[in-house]
């Protein structure tokens, strides 16, 4: 009896352990995804919601146009492309407190990301709307898979973020942002 409790408790230890590994795993799977875009770079395209505490008429969801400019209340345009949301966040309160509020407080949140683009060898090719955590291999899913002809091993990255017109090779598990074209390249037999 003592043999099968000693084996239960060590059982028990390892499931334990395991639990424990594999929560530890997610979590800074986790928490990847939220620190590539913590850096994250404002562009057309994408929504943002625009907080100011108690004072609804000046809240709202807004959009970035073409320009990088974002329309708000009483303050008008203002140029948002490549600044992050702390940026425009601290931006928006020193404009908000120095004509129009007192200590005003604003929050910024990112509601809707750009869409990033997979060109080439896929079946369907074409803009897709960005989820946190895309992957290469997530964003080809999502345009139907490759076609017979794809070089899976010559995959291309333009990031929306690189400010120079310069493509990375890339693997099938690397991440993907909102703004990047994939191109899949035809491969030679």
């Amino acid at each position: 009896m003592t043999r099968l409790s000693g084996l239960v408790g060590g059982i028990a230890k390892f499931g334990m352990t395991l639990a424990v590994g594999v929560g530890l795993i997610l979590l800074a799977a986790g928490l990847a995804t939220a620190a590539d875009l913590k850096g994250y770079a404002l562009g057309a395209g994408d929504k943002l919601r625009i907080t100011v505490y108690n004072e609804p008429d000046l809240s709202g969801e807004f959009e970035v146009n073409g320009e990088g400019y974002v329309s708000v209340p009483l303050i008008g345009q203002i140029k948002v492309i490549g600044q992050t949301t702390s940026e425009v966040q601290t931006l928006l309160t020193q404009k908000y407190g120095k004509d129009y509020l007192v200590n005003p407080s604003v929050s910024i949140e990112v509601t809707n990301y750009r869409p990033f683009f997979i060109i080439g060898e896929v079946n369907r090719p074409g803009g897709y709307p960005y989820v946190n955590g895309m992957t290469v291999i997530n964003a080809v899913a999502l345009a139907g898979g490759y076609t017979p002809r794809a070089n899976h091993d010559r995959i291309k990255v333009k990031h929306g973020s690189d400010t120079v017109e310069q493509q990375q090779q890339v693997k099938e598990d690397s991440a993907v942002l909102p703004g990047d074209v994939i191109e899949v390249p035809e491969r030679f037999f």
